[in-house]
């Protein structure tokens, strides 16, 4: 009967650690230029792919400004609610091949997610054009 129990809490706690290193979840974007907290964006899957969305601004001044640089069905969009990660997929320890959209100035960069190695609160969102690439750390939102 003990051997039942031992096993449900391992059972239990490695579940726990799966979950606490998935890159769902809400996570609050940092400036890497500034260290400003800017928004709040809320990762999930849909249909097998991730996809993000900002669910909150910071900056009472931008909350409900419209995506006007951006392109196609987002233009005009509110940032507000606007899915500015999508179709990323699992490969290895990251998600790639999908894109991620800088709403201050509409481009959309090629894009990779992965968990920080040393702190699974930290996700590393490196956007990419060509060769070159910006990286910033989110921090998870519990």
């Amino acid at each position: 009967m003990k051997n039942k129990y031992w096993l449900l809490i391992v059972v239990l706690l490695m579940s726990l650690s799966i979950n606490s290193q998935s890159i769902l979840g809400q996570w609050k974007t940092v400036d890497d230029k500034t260290g400003e907290e800017k928004s709040i964006v809320e990762i999930y899957m849909k249909n097998g792919k991730v996809y993000g969305k900002i669910v909150d601004i910071f900056d009472p001044e931008k909350r409900d400004l419209p995506c006007q640089f951006c392109e196609g069905a987002d233009y005009n969009q509110p940032i507000l609610g606007l899915n500015i990660i999508k179709e990323m997929t699992k490969s290895g320890n990251a998600y790639k091949n999908g894109t991620i959209t800088n709403p201050e100035d509409g481009k959309v960069y090629d894009c990779r997610l992965k968990l920080d190695e040393d702190d699974v609160n930290k996700l590393q969102v490196r956007g990419y054009v060509a060769f070159f690439y910006r990286t910033q750390y989110w921090i998870r939102v519990n």
